[in-house]
């Protein structure tokens, strides 16, 4: 294998037509351009180059040479950009727009994390539950719960993580209206639920991967903010769908149970939308590949947190007993 300064010096020496000017041109004596690129053709046995006291020409090898030497230069040097890029400590300002339950019960300590590691960031973060226009208002990326199947968008879109979802009720609302066994026994029950497309309050059940119910119901309490739907249904108001980044603190003291926990609510998927990978800033490129990898640590994210059966029957036991 051939050194590749040596390849670099036959380059310059073609492109700037004459050892002097690629001399001058890349700062190495001219003596020693000239001893490098004659070691050169010793090496591969062929001259590359006619020489006279006024000007070099290539031959036609040398010609043919040069245009490999030429990429194999800029494959190199794109090498070490890429290096180079990885190792730039990202700086500037990353302007985010998120719900409202994700900074408070996710991003908000997530920002503060990535800003003690990259303390040249500034990041703005908005609250907003709305479908946020990304270039309109300046925004360079969005964090926001999507659930399948997903709407074609001009957006790129990267999917963070997933967001399992658990049909939750109180121990109070299980004692004064039974515990439901089967999906159809959700039918009429009191239930709350957030603002849906189309006003459609509906339940995705799926066993197994085999049979579904989809379970219509008309909520007595329809709001966006999750925290308040939590409290309703710790209050005993209705049965509720829930996230478990919202929800997994309550089941776990044993405020909330699961309801039906054999069958599977459709999951939601946190992601990161942005207008385009080209000429995005290293700091935002930094920022989603932090937040991919903090929320993979998240136990509550990427595992099954349904409630045992002997766990849910002591519960219910202390409130009927």
């Amino acid at each position: 294998m051939h050194d590749l300064n040596d390849l670099y010096y036959f380059a310059k020496v073609i492109e700037h037509n004459g050892f002097s000017a690629a001399s001058r041109a890349i700062g190495i004596p001219k003596s020693r351009l000239s001893r490098r690129l004659t070691a050169l053709e010793e090496q591969l046995g062929a001259r590359l180059i006619q020489r006279n006291t006024r000007s070099i020409k290539a031959t036609q090898l040398g010609v043919a040479y040069y245009l490999h030497c030429k990429a194999i230069l800029e494959h190199a040097e794109a090498a070490q950009s890429l290096v180079e890029r990885s190792l730039a400590r990202p700086k500037g300002s990353i302007r985010l727009s998120c719900p409202q339950p994700l900074i408070d019960f996710l991003i908000a300590s997530k920002v503060t994390e990535f800003m003690t590691l990259y303390p040249d960031v500034n990041i703005e973060l908005t609250p907003s539950g709305r479908r946020t226009d990304l270039i309109k208002e300046g925004y360079d990326l969005a964090i926001r719960v999507r659930f399948p199947p997903f709407a074609d968008s001009d957006l790129v879109i990267r999917h963070l993580s997933r967001s399992p979802q658990r049909l939750l009720a109180s121990p109070e609302f299980i004692k004064q209206h039974g515990r439901p066994n089967t999906p159809q026994a959700l039918v009429n029950l009191p239930s709350l639920d957030w603002e849906r497309p189309g006003k459609q309050h509906c339940w995705d059940l799926q066993q197994a991967n085999t049979e579904k119910y989809v379970i219509n119901h008309t909520p007595r309490f329809v709001t966006d903010d999750l925290v308040a739907l939590r409290n309703a249904a710790i209050s005993g108001v209705g049965l509720v769908q829930l996230p478990m980044l919202i929800a997994h603190e309550a089941i776990a003291a044993g405020q909330l149970i699961e309801i039906l926990p054999q069958w599977q609510l459709t999951d939601g998927v946190i992601q990161a939308a942005f207008t385009s990978r080209r000429g995005m800033l290293p700091a935002v490129r930094t920022f989603i590949d932090f937040l991919a990898d903090a929320f993979a640590e998240e136990d509550w994210l990427t595992t099954p947190s349904h409630a045992s059966t002997q766990q849910t029957a002591q519960r219910l036991r202390l409130v009927q007993g």
